[in-house]
């Protein structure tokens, strides 16, 4: 049977963390809305946004390795430091790179290949706020609610919480809310 760690302070957790993976475990969930709140602004190019949580769990990690308890700063301060900055030099390593495939590639012109314009970027930005508007039009309230928490990037757990719901309520409303969505965009991903 594997310990509970829920009912340990941070401090009792990262004095355990190099010995045991359940309190290693309970300190990455704990702070996993932090990294997901550090990585929100950034953008990966070449990646997506999960990518960047990945980058941001890795700095959390750095942290959780790293910190020192009489050095008086406050754990949670010091993690978004070493999460801030992992997502940084990831971010800056990517946009480096970011210009590789126009410097190494071959001129398109004649291919009848068309490349992004801020134009075509306006008008998919138009398209997107079009498909939440009709989303939000098909959702209940709870639904709304629940959305609104999953995009901010709070777990099915944190969720449940915070509306005062089951975690498989959270689930369905998720489920519905994904059937709803694909049915707005219709089967080949044009908006209905």
């Amino acid at each position: 049977m594997t310990e509970d760690f829920t009912h340990y302070s941070d401090r009792e957790l990262l004095a355990l963390a190099a010995a045991s993976h359940g309190a290693m475990r309970e300190l990455i969930q704990r702070h996993t809305r932090l990294v997901r709140a550090c990585a929100r602004p950034l953008f990966l190019a070449g990646g997506d946004h999960e990518d960047l949580v990945q980058e941001g769990m890795i700095g959390l990690l750095d942290a959780i390795r790293g910190y020192r308890p009489d050095s008086g700063t406050p754990f949670e301060a010091f993690a978004a430091l070493c999460i801030r900055r992992h997502l940084i030099s990831a971010v800056r390593a990517a946009a480096a790179r970011k210009h590789a495939p126009l410097n190494d590639s071959v001129p398109l012109e004649g291919s009848g290949v068309l490349l992004s314009d801020p134009e075509s970027e306006l008008i998919s930005r138009e398209q997107f706020r079009d498909f939440m508007k009709a989303l939000e039009q098909q959702l209940s309230p709870t639904e709304r609610r629940v959305l609104a928490l999953y995009l901010e990037g709070y777990s099915y757990r944190e969720i449940s919480r915070r509306l005062g719901k089951a975690q498989k309520s959270v689930d369905n409303a998720v489920q519905r809310i994904r059937r709803k969505a694909a049915h707005i965009l219709g089967e080949d991903g044009s908006t209905v």
